[in-house]
C-alpha cells in the first residue's frame, strides 16, 4: 500500500474541501493510504525531517509549508507538484520572468525598494502592487494616481504590475495534466472562497494555460486571466488550486495523483531561457 501525505492549508471558512474529500475517497478505494496535515497546526523538527511517505502532495501556499517541503525535497522526498516548481510559482518576481520567457501574455511589471521611484510610471498608467509571495489577494493595492503611492507601505518586496482593465470578471483557469477548465467570477477580497460559474475554454486560453505548466513544470495548477481588449492576459499563477466551480474534476485529480505516484505520469521539466526551444518532457516509466 502506497502512502500519500497531503500538506494542506487552513481553509476559509474552516471546512473540508468537497473536491479533496472526493479525491481522498477515490484514492483510498484504489488502495492508497492517505494522511494529511496543516503545518501551522503541527510541531515539526526541521533538523530531523525525513521522508516517510511515498509521495507528498503540496496543497498549501504558506511559507511554512513551502519551507517544510523544501526540507523534505532536500532529503529525497517525491513531491507533487515538484518543490522547485512550487517555489518558482510562489515568487511573483521569479514567475514574471519565467512567464515572459515562455511567451505568455502578462502585464508589464517593475520591482523596486522605493515606491516613490514609480511616480513617473504611475503618472502614465494605473498600477497594481502585490506582495511578491502573496496569495488569496492579500495585500494588493491598486494605484490610479501617483499620489496614492505614498499610502502604500508594503511589509516586504512587491511586484508592481501595469493594471489591466478587463470585463469586470476574472477568468479562473484550472489545469489537471493536459485538461483545462475555467470559471468566471468577480474579483473581491473573498472571491477565492467562491465557486464561480463554469464556462468554456477557447483555444487561445488553453494554449496559454498549457504553456504556463510547461514553463514551470506543473501538473496541477491554476491561473488568473484578464480578458483585455488586446486578448487574454495572465495576471497570476498558483499551484494546486481549489478547482471551485469545476464539475467532475475530483476523479481527474485522483487519476493524475495515482499516475504520478506510480511514475506513469509524465513530469514536465521547467524550461530555462536557454533551452526554451528544446523538448523538455521527461517521463519515467517502470519496466
Amino acid at each position: 500500500m502506497m502512502k500519500l501525505y497531503f500538506m494542506l492549508v487552513r481553509r476559509i471558512p474552516p471546512e473540508e474541501s468537497p473536491v479533496l474529500r472526493e479525491v481522498f475517497s477515490t484514492l483510498r478505494r484504489r488502495g492508497f493510504e492517505i494522511e494529511s496535515g496543516i503545518a501551522e497546526e503541527l510541531v515539526s523538527l526541521p533538523d530531523r525531517l525525513a521522508p516517510s511517505h511515498d509521495l507528498y502532495v503540496l496543497k498549501s501556499h504558506t511559507q511554512l509549508s513551502l519551507s517544510i517541503a523544501g526540507v523534505l525535497d532536500s532529503q529525497g522526498a517525491r513531491i507533487l507538484n515538484p518543490y522547485a516548481s512550487c517555489a518558482a510559482t510562489q515568487n511573483k518576481i521569479v514567475a514574471s520572468r519565467r512567464l515572459a520567457a515562455a511567451g505568455v501574455p502578462a502585464p508589464r511589471c517593475w520591482v523596486t525598494g522605493d515606491l516613490a521611484l514609480m511616480r513617473s510610471i504611475a503618472e502614465k498608467r494605473p498600477l497594481i502592487i502585490k506582495p511578491y509571495l502573496g496569495h488569496r489577494g492579500a495585500g494588493i493595492h491598486i494605484v490610479r494616481d501617483p499620489d496614492q503611492l505614498g499610502a502604500v507601505a508594503p511589509e516586504g518586496p512587491v511586484l508592481i504590475q501595469e493594471y489591466v482593465q478587463g470585463s469586470g470578471e476574472d477568468l479562473k483557469v484550472y489545469v489537471v495534466g493536459d485538461r483545462v477548465f475555467a470559471v468566471r467570477k468577480a474579483f473581491s477580497p473573498t472571491s477565492f472562497a467562491q465557486p464561480g460559474r463554469a464556462c468554456s475554454v477557447d483555444s487561445a486560453v488553453r494554449d496559454i494555460a498549457l504553456r504556463c505548466g510547461k514553463a514551470f513544470g506543473l501538473g496541477l495548477y491554476g491561473l488568473d486571466v484578464i480578458e483585455s481588449p488586446d486578448g487574454p492576459v495572465v495576471v497570476d499563477l498558483n499551484f494546486f488550486p481549489g478547482y471551485k466551480g469545476v464539475q467532475g474534476v475530483a476523479p481527474l485529480i485522483a487519476e493524475y495523483i495515482e499516475a504520478y505516484a506510480h511514475e506513469r505520469q509524465c513530469q514536465l521539466v521547467p524550461e530555462s531561457d536557454s533551452d526554451r526551444q528544446r523538448e523538455n518532457l521527461a517521463c519515467e516509466v517502470p519496466e
